[in-house]
């Protein structure tokens, strides 16, 4: 009998793990979606870092983005939660064992609506973890309302505009003194990936809010690409939504300077790279800068905000260094005695 044909490995990292141990299930978003190239971003980061997948708790909400840690870090411990709660279940997560590395991935509806209180009071604490949120400015899985974060000026699918201000959840995260804040967009990857990188080494909370363009939901009249033109030109057996397939929106501009992008339906976003020489510590140039690109219709992207805060909430908490999930039932709980005279210095 002849001998069976070795597997045929891929290049490894500096733990020895190929990349097919850090992807997942196969994708089910429309094809073209920027959640895939985020998926693809973090892929390569936790390779490139040679993270043990062992040590990464993805968690997640409800929402197109809440579905993607089924899609990458197939051996990491993982939670899909209710929606706008995950950022309670990862604080709980990362304060039973600290040594895990806590993956957050939400969405702009699952963050910037039902799940504001939670977003709000976890920046304010400083979990220890890294928290993505795929930004779109609609609810996908909901046939495309506008979400929290759609720009003013936005239209629905069928041409309802939106009259709501945004929120910005980067605004946001600098008032609260977030001790990380960036922003990227999907498709530059190479910028997406630096700042995942850095977002894995940072103490604390680290938010990327990541521009991520809806395929399904962002067409508009006059395209024979819409949803309209199509219903309106072909003869059906049975009533079925079209998802057209797009290819992914990929780009690369150095820091410091603008570029245009155009997106799947036509419209334009103005993309600008913070200089090198930007210092992401200070809170008034920080939140003047996001000010001012949007008076000037321009995105930022990079680090944005990232003062000198050291302290997470599992030191404010003074937790032992034992993780708490390796202590012992006796170590956890307090005799009567101790009990008791808690009690009684209360009284």
């Amino acid at each position: 009998m002849s001998e069976p044909t070795p597997v045929k490995k891929g290049k490894e990292n500096r733990i020895g793990l190929d990349k097919g141990c850090y992807s997942g299930a196969a994708s089910t978003l429309c094809l073209g979606c920027g959640h895939d190239s985020i998926t693809a971003a973090i892929v390569q980061a936790y390779w490139d870092m040679g993270v043990n997948p062992y040590q990464v708790a993805k968690i997640s909400g409800i929402g197109c983005s809440s579905k993607t840690p089924a899609y990458f870090l197939r051996k990491s411990h993982g939670f899909n939660s209710v929606h706008g709660r995950m950022p309670s279940v990862a604080t709980g997560a990362g304060l039973v064992n600290k040594d895990l590395h806590i993956l957050g991935v939400s969405g702009d509806g699952d963050s910037a609506s039902i799940g504001m209180g939670q977003f709000v009071h976890l920046l304010r604490r400083n979990i220890n973890m890294t928290y993505i949120v795929e930004n779109n400015g609609t609810y996908g899985l909901t046939k495309g309302q506008f979400s929290a974060t759609a720009d003013v000026g936005s239209k629905l699918k069928g041409g309802q505009p939106n009259n709501l201000p945004p929120v910005d959840l980067c605004e946001l995260a600098i008032q609260l003194d977030c001790s990380f804040v960036a922003r990227g967009f999907a498709g530059d990857r190479k910028q997406l990936i630096t700042l995942l990188k850095a977002a894995h080494s940072h103490q604390g909370t680290a938010l990327i809010d990541v521009l991520s363009p809806c395929v399904t939901f962002n067409d508009h009249e006059g395209s024979t690409k819409s949803y309209n033109y199509i219903r309106d030109h072909y003869d059906p057996i049975a009533q079925a939504d079209f998802i057209p397939s797009y290819d992914p929106i990929e780009i690369e501009h150095p820091e410091g300077t603008s570029h245009t992008v155009t997106l799947h339906d036509g419209s334009k976003v103005l993309l600008t790279k913070i200089k090198e020489s930007y210092d992401p510590s200070r809170k008034a140039q920080a939140l003047s800068t996001l000010e001012r690109a949007k008076d000037e219709n321009k995105i930022v992207t990079g680090l944005v905000y990232a003062p000198h805060r050291n302290e997470d909430f599992a030191t404010l908490s003074n937790l032992v260094d034992t993780p708490l999930c390796h202590l012992s039932e006796s170590e956890l709980r307090p005799s009567q005695e101790v009990l008791q005279s808690i009690n009684d210095s209360m009284r």
